[in-house]
């Protein structure tokens, strides 16, 4: 990784003079040269600007636009900017096929690479341009890992789509296939729906994963006051990406890197806010990751502890009717820091990118529609939005979004409906042949056993469509979208690959949830659970050569992140 000789606030050190300054160099400036760029140019601090724009992914279309700010920001700060490309996978196109098992996977490749496009062309600091699910996480490790002077800028949350005065976002569409299936609504009543619910560019509307990590990216310190929550489609994003650009030049001028503000109380911030928020479960994924490559420890414990001290002060969709927007007219994630720092629960010294810290950033800001952000008098519960659970079924750890479970599902007991894969629930589901009291087992679907751990959101939206969704559990050792709602336990490890006791249910042994004491059990005695793991065979890896082959060889537990061991 970079050297570390510059020290926070020293003078600017320009990294790339060791690949353009000198005799030696000529060779390398011709190159430059070969590009169209002048003497000048050369001569000024090298940007890389990374951006996942691509033409499959809606988040990701209009990132042309957000890049090109970037760079006139750059410019008008006096830096030369060079703009190269992340993946970046759909999660929604993903779903329920196989691609869905690519998604988790592609944030290492996308750590990965830019770390080797960063450190082959010697770039003094680094603009980072995502918006939707793993892409956000990926690039955050990279800056992490990478160390030099970072800005963050994603390109934005969807607005919301409209239909007969209703708000619809993609978690309609899915809902919308299940309430088909139920003859809850017509075909043509679900094109509607269809044609309606994701009206442009941006990331999914809700405070599903995309959004969740783009909000915690301006909560870590990494983005710029309002990075998480002004709409694509709105100028102000296309001016905050310009801010981006010429921000990146004080932080290489002032010597502040990623080590700098992505500290551990950065991280507790995150996850405090997460907790106020009801983020997606794949945070507790992404964070844990982020943190190994910042040098920081982030435990499921960690996660209990401070959910247990922070309000949950929003309810955005999928657990309420409120978008990402509204969050935004709201006073959006300064005004939430703000009144949860007036409980003591935000570290205000940590510096950000701003080059201020963050007591500086929230200072004065207030809560503008207390209907979309709870004052901590009026919160929607003394404790945040995320839980832990753990017991026999999950000694390490499995997680849930508490904050989208109805109320009569935060206790439940009843018998296990076992599936070797998501294709198998989602076919029984559609089939008709789940009933209210079932919990619904999907297993071998862990970041080994999958491999890649894939996001369910259509067994789930189907049962929510299906009318279920106050009577039916789904566990699993994959993992769920941030779209989900209701009582969808994912994460559960050791994973069923593993030899997990996940593995060794059967048909109709009675599981025991109770989401308020952190328990997660499946009635079943020791001298039985020891028979059928004498008898459990651990099945042949679902892939055999490529990425994934390699991916589940190396990748750890859901418990500790999904991090890939080096």
């Amino acid at each position: 990784m970079p050297e570390t000789e510059k020290g926070f606030g020293s003078e600017m050190i320009m990294k790339s003079n060791q690949m353009k300054m000198g005799l030696e160099r000529a060779p390398h400036r011709s190159l430059l040269r070969a590009l169209g760029l002048i003497k000048e140019e050369i001569e000024r601090p090298l940007i890389g600007v990374v951006n996942s724009f691509n033409e499959i992914v809606p988040g990701h279309m209009h990132l042309r636009t957000i890049a090109d700010a970037v760079k006139a920001g750059v410019r008008i700060a006096g830096g030369t900017p060079i703009e190269f490309p992340a993946i970046a996978v759909c999660d929604g196109i993903a779903m329920g096929h196989e691609g869905m098992k690519y998604s988790l996977a592609s944030r290492e490749l996308i750590a990965d690479s830019i770390e080797v496009m960063a450190m082959a062309h010697a770039f003094d600091a680094l603009v980072f341009i995502p918006n939707c699910d793993k892409i956000v996480p990926g690039m955050l490790m990279a800056a992490a890992r990478l160390d030099l002077p970072s800005m963050f800028v994603s390109g934005g949350p969807m607005m919301t789509g409209r239909r007969q005065g209703k708000d619809l976002d993609l978690n309609s569409v899915f809902e919308a296939v299940g309430a088909v299936s139920a003859g809850r609504m017509t075909d043509e009543e679900l094109e509607e729906v269809e044609n309606n619910a994701c009206p442009g560019c941006g990331s999914c509307s809700g405070m599903f994963t995309a959004n969740s990590m783009n909000c915690l990216t301006e909560v870590l310190g990494m983005g710029l006051p309002g990075n998480g929550t002004i709409p694509a489609v709105h100028s102000a994003r296309i001016r905050l990406a310009k801010q981006a650009g010429m921000k990146i030049m004080d932080l290489l001028k002032d010597g502040i890197r990623p080590s700098h503000i992505m500290t551990e109380k950065s991280f507790i911030n995150a996850l405090t806010v997460d907790m106020a928020l009801g983020c997606s479960t794949n945070t507790v994924l992404h964070l844990p990751a982020i943190a190994f490559e910042a040098g920081v420890k982030i435990n499921l414990d960690l996660v209990n502890e401070i959910s247990e001290r922070t309000p949950q002060l929003c309810k955005l969709a999928p657990a309420g009717h409120h978008h990402i927007h509204e969050l935004d007219e709201a006073g959006g994630l300064p005004a939430i820091m703000a009144e949860l720092d007036s409980m003591g629960l935000i570290n205000t010294d940590v510096i950000t990118v701003t080059g201020k810290t963050v007591g500086e950033n929230i200072k004065g800001k207030k809560i503008l529609n207390n209907d979309v952000i709870r004052s901590k008098d009026t919160a929607y519960s003394s404790t945040g939005g995320l839980a832990v659970l753990r017991g026999n079924l999950a000694p390490d750890g499995a997680v849930v979004k508490k904050a989208a479970v109805a109320p009569q599902m935060m206790k439940h007991s009843g018998p296990a409906r076992v599936f070797n894969s998501e294709e198998e629930a989602a076919k029984a589901i559609f089939g008709g042949k789940i009933v209210p009291g079932d919990v619904i087992v999907i297993r071998y679907e862990g970041p080994k056993g999958g491999p890649g751990m894939r996001e369910m959101l259509g067994p789930t939206s189907a049962v929510q469509g299906m009318g279920l969704g106050e009577s039916v559990a789904l566990i699993t050792d994959g993992r769920f979208s941030g779209a989900t709602r209701g009582a969808s336990i994912g994460h559960v490890s050791p994973e069923a690959a593993e030899g997990g006791l996940i593995a060794l249910i059967e048909e109709g042994d009675i599981i025991k949830i109770d989401i308020p004491a952190g328990k997660l059990e499946v009635d079943i005695d020791q001298n039985e659970i020891e028979k059928r793991k004498a008898a459990w065979v651990k099945p042949e890896p679902k892939v055999t050569k490529g990425y994934l082959a390699k991916y589940s060889q190396r990748v750890t537990s859901a418990a500790t992140g999904a991090i890939i061991v080096k």
